[in-house]
């Protein structure tokens, strides 16, 4: 391999003469040898800095153009551009495990912008701290990166991933409106209720984790940019934490604005936690619907087998023609990762030690896990079960009209404990309820008939 000779503050360093970052992220790697090609810093992240790096230029441009003049601004923002489209992310080898203020990750992001930005001029034009980094900091510069990357993932990811599967679930409600069936409480049989009513329950989860979802996002585009390394905005332009949200929220088509309070915004992730939080709650939900689908359609002749979904694959090795709810299984265990994921975060938001917190990779790399995951699950979901979902007609009428909790219905008319005496005889002698009710003398057959109708009990 051939190298090139760089220097920081510290001395020189060997780089990779391929590759566009220089010394420090050259340290980095070399003293950070943890989750190497695995745990690498988030593409999300990534493409943040592009996007923040490039409206900090324009900004500069605005407010400092004789340190930022036409020329740079043309060949940084030709650098950032890329960094944006992906093109350069074989050049961001840094991992999540580093400095837990991402300065790694900033000045890894100030060298490859600066490199590219000579290359493309055909001299020396840029420096990563004077020119890419012109002021920022690291400790704004990250939580920047955190917070528009979170905002981009929940409203491009996220949350279309939920609105495809709500509509599916509102088509299901349509296709099931009529089908009574036995309800279940504690896992036993309870009173019966419309298929469709069973469906609503889960559309309305995903509706209200939406609107929590939602609910977060206003805290996430407040942006700690121009509070640089402590929040006091030292070598910052008046202004600049004004006009760099401007420019973000243009080349990202999102409402950003400038945090209100620096000193908060650097030092607390609260924002980070609530938001968190709604995507756990919209995978607990996840979990719910996928464990009742994978309930529901258990079988297919000594279970529940009231729902037929999808087959995808063979579902065993050695038994042949099993095939079973894998699309439930990979919901259930997605949920679970996000539910420790939110741990970690919550943990990590703890971390805000005076005028910064040192947490903040770990958050980013759970956080966007956890949106990355809980969206392609849903996506996943939807397409290869939900969509498929149909009813077993006979199987739900054959188990709502041998569920003993219909005795509920007579309850008006016989009372709570003979209703009680009647489905414990028709269980004991594994007879009919109207059997046990007219054997226990508290309604003849005609009047059992005339008030027993349990498709009105919905």
């Amino acid at each position: 391999m051939e190298y090139r000779i760089e220097h920081d503050s510290m001395g020189e360093v060997k780089v990779p003469a391929d590759k566009y970052w220089g010394a420090q992220t050259e340290r980095s790697h070399e003293n950070f040898q943890i989750g190497i090609g695995i745990e690498t810093m988030p593409r999300e992240i990534t493409h943040a800095f592009g996007i923040l790096k490039k409206a900090a230029a324009m900004a500069n441009h605005s407010l400092k153009p004789d340190k930022m003049t036409d020329e740079k601004l043309a060949a940084i923002s030709k650098a950032c551009d890329e960094v944006i489209s992906g093109s350069l992310n074989e050049h961001f080898p840094l991992v999540v495990w580093q400095t837990g203020s991402g300065t790694q990750s900033n000045m890894n992001t100030n060298e490859v912008i600066a490199n590219r930005a000579n290359e493309i001029a055909g001299k020396k034009l840029c420096h990563p701290n004077d020119d890419i980094n012109m002021s920022q900091s690291s400790n704004d510069t990250f939580p920047t990166a955190m917070h528009i990357a979170a905002v981009l993932s929940l409203e491009d990811q996220l949350l279309p991933a939920a609105a495809g599967l709500i509509e599916t679930f509102r088509k299901l409600e349509e296709e099931n409106r009529g089908i009574v069936k036995s309800g279940r409480t504690h896992l036993q049989d309870a009173v019966p209720i419309d298929f469709a009513q069973e469906i609503s329950g889960w559309r309305t989860s995903l509706e209200k984790d939406v609107e929590l979802v939602k609910l977060s996002l206003d805290s996430l585009k407040r942006l700690a940019l121009g509070g640089t390394a402590v929040g006091t905005g030292l070598n910052a332009p008046e202004g600049f934490d004004t006009r760099v949200a401007e420019e973000v929220s243009a080349l990202t088509g999102k409402d950003f604005k400038t945090a209100e309070n620096k000193f908060h915004a650097l030092t607390s992730k609260d924002e980070m936690v609530f938001a968190h939080g709604a995507v756990k709650a919209m995978a607990a939900d996840m979990m719910k619907i996928a464990n009742d689908v994978r309930w529901l359609a258990s079988g297919p002749r000594d279970g529940l087998g009231e729902i037929t979904i999808p087959a995808n694959e063979p579902g065993s090795s050695i038994m042949p023609g099993k095939v079973n709810p894998t699309q439930c299984e990979q919901v259930t265990m997605v949920a679970v990762q996000i539910i420790g994921n939110d741990t970690a975060v919550g943990m990590a938001a703890t971390q805000g030690n005076f005028e910064l917190n040192v947490f903040m990779p770990v958050i980013a790399y759970n956080f966007l896990q956890s949106v990355r995951i809980l969206s392609e699950s849903i996506v996943s979901f939807n397409k290869n079960c939900a969509v498929g979902i149909k009813a077993n007609k006979d199987k739900m009428h054959h188990n709502l009209y041998n569920s003993l909790m219909l005795v509920t219905a007579l309850n008006p008319y016989i009372g709570y404990e003979k209703a009680a005496k009647t489905s414990q005889l028709a269980f004991k002698e594994n007879i009919s309820l109207k059997e046990a009710c007219v054997k226990l003398g508290f309604l003849t057959p005609e009047k059992f008939d005339e008030v027993f109708h349990p498709e009105e009990m919905v």
